[in-house]
């Protein structure tokens, strides 16, 4: 049996509105092993023959008969796979891959047949050196003569075998001495085994083959045997092994992204200007978990520093009450009524007043601030130094007192302050503890802790409290300890006279505000992703269009459907991958530069926040360049090898 078998076989075209036929009912048989030319001028229909018979284009009509399959039932991959394992293409302009060393582009057809990188290394460098090309195995096009890119070409079509190669016009780019060793060459594979169909429309070519058939207006008028074809051993055409689809998917996935990475060193500015979109929107989302991390975490503080799941009590109805200042409600037993409740933890009553502290030479005005021994705890704060006056002094209204650091700076310059008698007021009071300065000073209030009872009695005259401060178990439920402590104080009153100001309203709008910003940024962030991404898919159409050539010459050497929109999928995502690498490094200088705890916008970096902004890119890279990829893996293999 035949292995090529047409009968009535027919292609149409429309062209501006009217039917061309290219072939008008073709029949042909071809034998294993023969050599055989089709000639005919220019639009005879030679080329869309040969086209079929390479499965790189499909009959309108009749029957194609490969090796006993009809060809004309199978879909593009089973298409693909006969054309990567038992055809090989020698084309009139070559074309090879400008961007691959000559090695690299006979390996091509064995990358889709998944052969492993040094099997595939071992048999192009053999069919190079066989082909009198050994010093140029490194070598790309460029740097290659037109003979010497056509042994490339025809070492390309032997790469997964090669038992039907198909030559179109072999000799047509090349000088006589070049085209002359192309067609010995030629003969010498088909001497081995090789069914070789050259297209050619010179007469002298033609002549060489065993058989030549000619055409003309899409309709054979002449087939001539010249010879008889010679005995030749058959090709070994058995099962090939083939890889499981994991490692097919891998070795793809591989190839894929070192062509792409070979793609993007040949064109950098390009593949910078298409990285910038996603290299500004992964510093963004890198940039705005870090802030809101960062933003946390200074909340966090600040409501340590303020005392966390404090309530605070103040006579009157509420801010602004000018009666407050007349009320004389809160006292000292509200206080210690308070400290039994089980969902307390602290309480310290508060006095307030103001006067000026003097020590040696030296004077300053001070916040005084008549606490309880808990004060400290309340608002979860520590001493530098020495210790809290004892509830002996509160007892007795003693004269021992805490000052802040400012205070030992600006009278004491830094020194020991413990144990030095300062008058405050009309006061002498024994400096025996030093605290930080408290979060709300801004760093210039100078403050003075003394017991209340003190500061009741030997400065403001007055038994009534300006507030009581509550720190609540930490899993207290805070809106019901204010219920409980309403209920109490109003009970012991006979009226609600006072209000309770709740901490978490300050902790519940300071993460209002922190989320609002994060969502604000983080919009800001997705926006420029989605930019960056419309920016990939824009290039990425481009270079779909700029490589049609290309991707026709891998489909022709037997790339499938998936592989080649792998390929430009896993393009696009190694470029937003590249991107997010920078982005993520443009993000950690922000960081180190203007993201410090101390700053406006402190920035905490995690792993977490890193691999959002790495997955996001991947994410940008894979949904943008679907289009593209989607758009160059329908493209008819014909219809892309005949594209300018």
């Amino acid at each position: 049996m035949a292995l090529i078998e047409i009968t009535d076989l027919q292609r149409q075209f429309e062209m501006g509105g009217e039917t061309v036929k290219a072939l008008d009912r073709v029949t042909l048989s071809i034998e294993a092993g023969e050599m055989l030319a089709i000639v005919g001028a220019s639009g005879s229909g030679k080329s869309t023959l040969m086209n079929i018979l390479g499965l790189l284009d499909r009959p309108t009509g009749g029957s194609y008969v490969f090796a006993g399959e009809e060809v004309s039932r199978l879909g593009r991959d089973d298409l693909a796979r006969l054309r990567r394992e038992r055809f090989g293409f020698i084309f009139q302009r070559y074309h090879l891959m400008s961007n691959l060393t000559a090695a690299a582009n006979v390996e091509v057809p064995a990358v889709y047949e998944g052969v492993g990188s040094a099997d595939r290394a071992r048999r192009s460098h053999e069919l190079l050196t066989r082909l009198g090309l050994a010093e140029r195995i490194g070598y790309r096009p460029n740097k290659l003569s037109g003979g010497q890119q056509q042994r490339v070409s025809i070492a390309r079509a032997l790469m997964n075998g090669g038992e039907v190669i198909l030559a179109d016009e072999p000799t047509g780019a090349l000088d006589t001495r070049s085209g002359e060793a192309v067609m010995e060459i030629l003969k010498e594979l088909n001497a081995l085994g090789h069914t070789i169909i050259i297209v050619t429309h010179d007469m002298a070519v033609a002549e060489q083959a065993d058989r030549v058939v000619e055409i003309r207006a899409g309709r054979i008028i002449a087939d001539r045997r010249l010879r008889e074809k010679p005995a030749v051993p058959l090709l070994e055409t058995g099962a090939r092994k083939r890889p499981s689809w994991i490692t097919g998917f891998a070795q793809g996935v591989g190839n894929a992204a070192r062509m792409a990475v070979t793609s993007m060193i040949a064109q950098p500015l390009r593949t910078f200007l298409t990285m910038l979109g996603i290299i500004i929107g992964v510093a963004a989302v890198a940039a705005v978990v870090a802030v809101g991390q960062g933003s946390k975490e200074r909340v966090a503080t600040q409501l340590a520093d303020l005392g966390a799941s404090t309530l605070e009590i103040y006579p009157g109805t509420g801010w602004g009450d000018e009666r407050a200042g007349t009320i004389r409600t809160l006292v000292a037993s509200d206080s210690a009524a308070i400290a039994t409740m089980s969902y307390v933890r602290a309480v310290t009553p508060n006095v307030m007043t103001s006067a000026k502290a003097r020590y040696a030479a030296k004077s300053v005005n001070v916040s005084i601030r008549g606490v309880g021994t808990d004060y400290f705890e309340v608002y979860g704060r520590k001493l530098v130094a020495g210790r809290m006056f004892g509830t002996d002094q509160v007892d007795r209204a003693g004269t021992e007192a805490v000052i802040d650091l400012n205070m030992a700076r600006r009278l004491f310059g830094g020194g020991d302050a413990l144990g030095k008698i300062v008058m405050v007021g009309r006061v002498p009071v024994v400096v025996v503890g030093v605290a930080a300065n408290p979060p709300s000073g801004g760093g210039s209030e100078i403050v003075v802790y003394m017991p209340y009872t003190s500061v009741a009695a030997r400065m403001s005259g007055s038994q009534r409290l300006d507030g009581i401060t509550v720190r609540l178990q930490d899993r207290a439920n805070s809106a019901a300890a204010e219920a409980g402590l309403t209920k109490l104080l109003s009970y012991r009153h006979g009226t609600r006279d006072f209000f309770v100001f709740n901490s978490d309203q300050i902790r519940k709008t300071m993460e209002r505000t922190s989320q609002t910003v994060s969502q604000l940024i983080t919009a800001v962030a997705i926006i420029a992703l989605t930019v960056g991404g419309i920016g990939v898919m824009n290039i990425m159409l481009v270079s779909v269009t700029e490589r049609t050539k290309e991707i026709g010459l891998r489909m022709a050497v037997g790339a499938r459907t998936s592989d080649i929109m792998l390929q430009f999928l896993v393009e696009a995502t190694v470029i937003c991958s590249a991107g997010a690498v920078f982005g993520v490094g443009l993000a950690l200088v922000a960081g180190a530069t203007i993201g410090g705890a101390d700053g406006d916008f402190p920035m905490i970096f995690s792993v977490q926040s890193i691999a959002m902004a790495c997955a996001a890119a991947t994410v940008v890279g894979l949904v943008f360049g679907f289009f593209p990829a989607r758009n160059a893996a329908l493209l008819d293999p014909v219809d892309a090898l005949s594209r300018d």
